[in-house]
């Protein structure tokens, strides 16, 4: 992911190489060895959290899902790439890293334009962040003109957020329950034409709350329209915490990017994926 962190490690490199030669400078004062000026970063050893108490969590429904289907739209665990498991887990642990930083719990996914693998990204970041046994985790269908969710996961269902926002359901009635506890997926088979006046609509409002009540705390993944498509992204910004935006490699031009820079400026940019990328590792550890 590209990012300002770092950005920000460098401002912060700078200012304290210059307090450290601002104190050498003083009379009497004793200059670092070279030890101890090489530390330029201090960290914090963080004590590994017990895993979450699974009975604490609410039991949601059984996903019906097809293992085949998610094997051809190259869903995890069906995935047997071993450089795309590594890669989500990178992208996972740095997901969680960045989130705890800003005490973020939100994230919409989205891309540039059609067919960059952004529904992929968010549901195989859904399933890698769910692997961890502290973290709970929220998939939410909010491609309200395309859901693709379901078709990716191969998955049946009865209700989904449409019967929500149209008051057919509550909310236990349109979360499942994916691989574990600790994944809840919400579903969506109807495409709305005017989607931006449903996800500004109090019933939207009352649907987030719901996610942002539940107990353990999740994280709320989205599933958004592509950046440029539509301004579903940018009426739905007040409700999410950060973008994380999937660029496809040789499809995202630099007059699209040029595009989506004013609408990038009003959010929080958790990262860029670079997805399709040629450039592949594929050695092994040792």
């Amino acid at each position: 992911m590209s990012t300002t962190m770092e950005d920000a490690i460098r401002r912060n490199f700078a200012e304290r190489a210059g307090a450290e030669r601002a104190g050498a400078d003083r009379p009497g004062a004793e200059r670092p060895n070279a030890i101890e000026s090489s530390h330029l970063k201090q960290r914090v050893r963080r004590v590994s959290a017990a895993p979450a108490d699974l009975q604490h969590a609410r039991r949601f429904q059984n996903a019906s899902v097809d293992v085949r289907a998610m094997e051809r739209q190259c869903v995890l665990p069906a995935v047997s790439d071993t450089a795309a498991l590594r890669a989500f887990k990178i992208l996972r642990t740095r997901v969680l890293r960045r989130l705890d930083m800003h005490k973020w719990s939100s994230i919409a996914v989205s891309g540039m334009s059609v067919g960059e693998g952004k529904t992929l990204t968010a549901i195989n970041l859904a399933l890698a962040l769910s692997q961890d046994v502290n973290t709970f985790v929220f998939l939410v269908d909010l491609d309200l003109q395309r859901p693709q969710i379901a078709n990716y996961l191969g998955m049946s269902f009865e209700k989904g957020l449409s019967d929500y926002l149209l008051g057919k359901a509550e909310i236990d009635d349109v979360v499942y329950k994916l691989h574990s506890e600790r994944l809840g997926v919400i579903p969506n088979a109807r495409a709305f034409q005017h989607s931006s006046e449903f996800l500004n609509s109090p019933r939207m409002g009352e649907f987030i709350g719901a996610l942002e009540r539940e107990v353990p705390r999740r994280i709320v993944i989205f599933d958004m329209p592509p950046l440029l498509a539509s301004d579903d992204v940018l009426a739905f910004a007040p409700q999410f915490d950060s973008l994380l935006l999937v660029v496809s490699e040789g499809k995202s031009g630099r007059a699209m990017l040029r595009g989506a820079k004013e609408v990038l400026a009003e959010m929080n940019l958790l990262g860029v994926v670079l997805n399709r990328s040629k450039e592949r590792n594929e050695s092994a550890y040792y």
